[in-house]
């Protein structure tokens, strides 16, 4: 728990008591490989933080599935559009390695604003840094190659290539497992 408390107060300071309130709600959760944080269909009531691991979101679409993120080490995980509007999940969010998740609910975290505003300005923080991140991938896939965005993956985020079954990633990057092999290979 303590590796967490740390990385939150590198996006926003936090006292003590907040700390030591956020600390008391949280609960720790192991996950094995192929174990499902949340189903399409079910409702998101929590927000996690990845202490170790490797996830993918995912959609089903005609039988297939389009892997659309990944969550790693030190990051914040959840069905965003579930856990805010507490409707059921679109998406599936399966672990691709055994998991240490440290998770609140909605309802713990909401008194915690309400009585630390440092904690309110902390997550808006971490939901910012969500949406921008959204925001860059949704452009770079409008408007960039299937070569480029295989390049852009390489030198921001080699640990998914290191991480991540190849099939995931070509569905990631909106591609064919044949045409990422090909780009692979000219890289």
């Amino acid at each position: 728990m303590e590796q967490l408390i740390q990385h939150l107060k590198s996006y926003y300071p936090l006292s003590d008591e907040a700390s030591k309130a956020l600390s008391n709600c949280l609960e720790e959760k192991c996950f094995a490989k192929n174990d499902y944080l949340i189903k399409a269909g079910r409702v998101c009531r929590y927000f996690y933080f990845m202490e170790r691991g490797a996830l993918r979101g995912f959609y089903n679409l005609n039988g297939k599935e389009i892997t659309h993120w990944f969550g790693f080490e030190n990051t914040f995980i959840t069905s965003f559009h579930s856990y805010i509007t507490e409707q059921p999940s679109v998406e599936n969010i399966q672990f691709m390695e055994g998991s240490i998740m440290w998770a609140i609910s909605k309802k713990d975290l909401t008194g915690l604003f309400d009585q630390y505003h440092e904690l309110e300005r902390l997550v808006r923080i971490i939901y910012e840094n969500y949406y921008i991140r959204l925001e860059e991938r949704y452009v770079n896939a409008q408007f960039k190659t299937a070569a480029e965005l295989y390049s852009d993956l390489m030198e921001k985020s080699p640990h998914i290539l290191e991480r991540v079954p190849l099939g995931y990633v070509s569905s990631y990057l909106g591609m064919t497992q044949e045409t990422l092999s090909r780009i692979r290979k000219l890289h």
